[in-house]
């Protein structure tokens, strides 16, 4: 039987595992039919153990100071909510900051499937006012992208 803390020791697992850069240890934290949906990005999710190893093993060698941090973790019977900063500089020269959410739910000391909401940072977009405009379309209302000369 699941003890009430399991997932918070799987959440402080994989932390652990990616601060570390320890692939096999990644691998480890997850079932091996684990099943990743992306809500917003639905063509994103995907199913076993095997695409989380090709997932780290392209970003441990694409961004190789990356750093884990786990903003807050609330856990819920099986299910861990959890807010993540990951940070580091890519091969590239570009910089590498994702900040969101994933909510596991873990099973048998192992993460058995996700939402997953994390998504790059970025700040070239605007406002609020013209990310409303874009996701809603213009209005009668005033025109805050074309005001702030940002195109909608």
């Amino acid at each position: 039987m699941a003890r009430p803390n399991d997932g918070a020791e799987v959440v402080e697992r994989l932390l652990l595992a990616l601060n570390e850069h320890d692939l096999e240890g990644v691998v480890a934290c997850f079932a091996e039919d684990y099943v990743n949906e992306t809500p917003v990005h639905p063509a994103r999710g995907f199913s076993g153990r095997e695409q989380v190893r090709r997932n780290w093993t392209q970003i441990f060698a694409g961004v190789p100071d990356v750093q884990a941090r786990l903003v807050r973790t609330i856990v819920d019977g099986d299910t861990a909510w959890t807010e993540w900063e990951m940070s580091g500089n890519r091969v590239d020269g570009l910089v590498f900051l994702i900040r969101g959410v994933v909510i596991f739910r873990i099973a048998d000391d192992a993460i058995a499937s996700a939402r997953f909401y994390l998504e790059p940072v970025e700040e070239t977009s605007g406002d609020v006012d013209v990310h409303t405009i874009r996701v809603a379309g213009p209005t009668d209302a005033v025109d805050y992208a074309a005001a702030a000369g940002v195109a909608s």
